[in-house]
């Protein structure tokens, strides 16, 4: 019975949302191999080991978009989750998940990330020696967020959907479910607007105007079967307009910091982003709704390799520019096997210990049962 009820629930699944959340992360772990060793922004990172720059081109043509898309599907995650259960249970799930492992954990394993982040860019050699371990720590665990800005971002507009929902009650879904391609492609304005506002200064991954859209529009707009559908009719052509987009930007602005305003809000940059993102969507439904051992295998572990990897790749990246004399091209190599290897096998040790996987993970131990 547990049998056919298992075959039930992965037939119903949407598998092409989990291939496009599989597939953004592997991205964005070798995104942060190349960012690690890069020409352009160099500052909180290694910086360049080579004098071949052109691998650089990456950072450029996966940054407008990756993380719109996660935002996206989380979206339409967030829709699915709570068509079954209440706003109370959506929010204790959400502060588990996501406020949990991107606050507590900082103080149990994040402040080792802030260690080699603060040790990468050379804030030791600005703090006096006689600088007490107790005062050290705190700094580096307010150091050591790193890529857990997503899940702190997600929590916050995972709130502000709650509070929406209160008040449309569902009058948005239904507008929502309309929207034509020519809708769609319009609301790339609305994102770019997006893109302008609730920019923290400083600290310039705290993009709440975009991504807090993104999400809203894979609550309400995305989450529509029939908008989807849509997608999946013309993602060829909207596949070779991103690319055109993604190559026209690419040019532009290659050697810019593309991930600073003026660039990262540009109309360019918003424009491939959202044709980029619409492709995919389109493209994965209509040929990657599918599960292999693989996706299985990946589904599974992408929060943790999300998690982990950027700590596994710079404490590697440290050590190799510290005590090797290794040629640089090697440090790209070695730094991938880190970050994808290194990451899961952090998560694979974390999530075996009580307390600590729900510390860091927010994962609890889960009753045996259906």
């Amino acid at each position: 019975m547990l049998k056919i009820i298992a075959k039930v629930v992965d037939f119903m699944r949407k598998h092409y949302i989990d291939n496009i959340r599989i597939g953004t992360v592997l991205l964005v772990v070798l995104y942060h191999v190349i960012y690690m060793f890069n020409h352009i922004i160099t500052a909180g990172v290694i910086g360049p080991v080579t004098s071949v720059h052109g691998q650089d081109v990456i950072q450029y043509l996966l940054y407008p978009w990756f993380m719109v898309i996660l935002f996206i599907i989380s979206g339409m995650s967030a829709k699915y989750y709570l068509e079954n259960h209440s706003d109370k249970e959506f929010i204790r799930a959400r502060t588990r998940k996501l406020l949990v492992p991107s606050t507590i954990s900082l103080f149990v394993i994040g402040w080792l990330q802030g260690y080699f982040n603060m040790a990468i860019s050379g804030a030791f050699s600005n703090i006096p020696d006689s600088v007490p371990g107790f005062v050290l720590y705190p700094i580096m665990v307010v150091s050591g967020v790193g890529v857990l800005w997503t899940l702190q971002v997600l929590w916050v507009v995972s709130l502000v959907l709650v509070l929406l929902r209160k008040i449309e009650k569902g009058r948005l879904l239904k507008i929502g479910a309309k929207a034509n391609m020519v809708v769609l492609l319009l609301l790339g304005i609305v994102v770019w607007g997006a893109a302008q506002i609730l920019n923290t200064p400083v600290i310039c991954v705290y993009r709440f105007g975009i991504y807090g859209c993104a999400f809203l529009l894979g609550y309400y707009v995305f989450s529509e079967e029939a908008v989807t559908d849509r997608l999946k009719k013309y993602c060829i052509p909207l596949s070779a307009i991103a690319v055109a987009l993604g190559i026209a930007y690419t040019y532009i602005y290659y050697g810019e910091n593309y991930a600073e305003a003026p660039v990262v809000k540009c109309p360019l940059a918003i424009a491939y982003a959202w044709l980029m993102c619409l492709a995919i969507i389109g493209c994965m439904k209509r040929w990657g709704d599918k599960s292999n051992a693989f996706t299985a295998f990946c589904n599974k572990k992408s929060f943790g390799l999300y998690v982990f990897h950027y700590l596994a790749l710079s404490a590697t990246a440290y050590e190799l520019t510290q005590h090797t004399a290794l040629p640089g091209w090697s440090f790209y190599l070695i730094g991938l096997v880190a970050a994808y290897a290194g990451g899961l096998l952090c998560y694979e040790i974390i999530v075996r210990i009580p307390i600590v996987r729900w510390c860091v993970l927010g994962v609890k131990k889960e009753k045996k049962n259906v």
